[in-house]
């Protein structure tokens, strides 16, 4: 199957497996422990049936949505993704041109491959930037520094990752934070050459970008790859530190990997716009529930208060139908 005769999520995970080296796509697809969370967050979307109600004029039909002060196409966002350039040379930077192009959210990762001024010279006005917190204080407020000073209108400060996770695929792979091809991933690779061909062609693990800022001039790629690994996760992250981000960045401010109403609460308490109900895509704590069986609870305890938005699950429109019914104001996937 080609590309072009794909027609849904599930074809395009068949075409990945089969082009993918096995290190790279169980990166991209794993979970935490035994996985469950990744069912669990499927199944409650199928626990959950749409009453149609018929006889209605629909000839002209308008998918936009408000998120945040401003319109989008579409009632869906792409989800921060660290480390895509494994996956495809240059991909960050063609996920924010197309976010620009089908006007959509774009939340680019502080792990992406590319730097946060080269998504918003590509998207000015859908370039979200995601960041996880780091145990160097400075580059934290560096990283919003540069954020503001692109005039970038969102922040997304993930919250659920104060430790690395037991990713079990990762661990059979060799995969390592920072990436690190060994020698069985680097053979299994060539099962797969045209894959090869480009990750050695672009020199091979790609740099990220983000970090190349907190390296001496002239280090390698790998360089800005090991501070990353050195200085996160942050399991240093409280609500006091949230507090002083608050204080700090005058834009929209979101909070992303939030379950628990009650810290639903206290993250509206403290003043940030919007939550994103997530649980990582499954892949940090597996026993987690499931994004879309809280987000009622989450939605009854803050009301209006904030705006909600969900991932994790999400595969086809239907879905988002019934997230937005239950609450959330739009989507994301990735």
């Amino acid at each position: 199957m080609s590309l072009k005769h794909a027609i849904n999520m599930e074809d395009l995970r068949v075409i990945a497996r089969r082009r993918l080296p096995r290190i790279v796509f169980d990166f991209v697809e794993g979970g935490a422990d035994d996985e469950a969370c990744l069912d669990r967050n499927r199944n409650a979307f199928g626990r959950y049936a749409l009453l149609p109600s018929y006889m209605v004029d629909v000839a002209k039909r308008d998918a936009s949505v408000t998120v945040l002060g401003r319109r989008y196409a579409a009632p869906f966002a792409i989800s921060p993704m660290g480390h895509c350039g494994l996956v495809c040379p240059g991909v960050d930077l063609m996920l924010a041109r197309a976010a620009a192009k089908a006007n959509i959210p774009y939340l680019m990762s502080t792990a992406s491959n590319a730097s946060i001024e080269a998504a918003a010279a590509a998207a000015p006005q859908n370039t979200w930037f995601q960041i996880y917190t780091c145990t160097d204080e400075g580059v934290n407020s560096d990283l919003m520094r540069r954020a503001q000073a692109l005039s970038l209108e969102v922040l997304v400060v993930t919250v659920d990752v104060p430790v690395s996770s037991n990713r079990e695929r990762n661990r059979r792979n060799g995969f390592s934070r920072p990436p690190k091809l060994s020698m069985g991933a680097a053979l299994e690779a060539l099962r797969h050459p045209a894959w090869i061909a480009r990750f050695y062609q672009c020199g091979g693990i790609p740099p990220m970008g983000n970090w190349l800022s907190y390296v001496p001039a002239g280090a390698s790629p790998e360089a800005a790859a090991d501070l990353f690994g050195k200085l996160t996760p942050d399991p240093s992250m409280t609500w006091e530190r949230l507090r002083a981000i608050r204080s700090q960045w005058r834009g929209k401010l979101v909070i992303k990997g939030i379950l628990n109403p009650m810290d639903a609460l206290k993250a509206v308490d403290i003043g940030v716009d919007a939550l994103i109900i997530s649980n990582h895509g499954g892949r940090q704590l597996d026993p987690a529930p499931a994004t879309l069986d809280m987000l009622p609870f989450i939605k009854a305890a803050v009301g209006d208060r904030a705006e909600l938005l969900l991932d994790s699950g999400i595969r086809r429109g239907s879905d988002i139908v019934k997230a937005m019914a239950l609450g959330a104001s739009t989507t994301l996937f990735g």
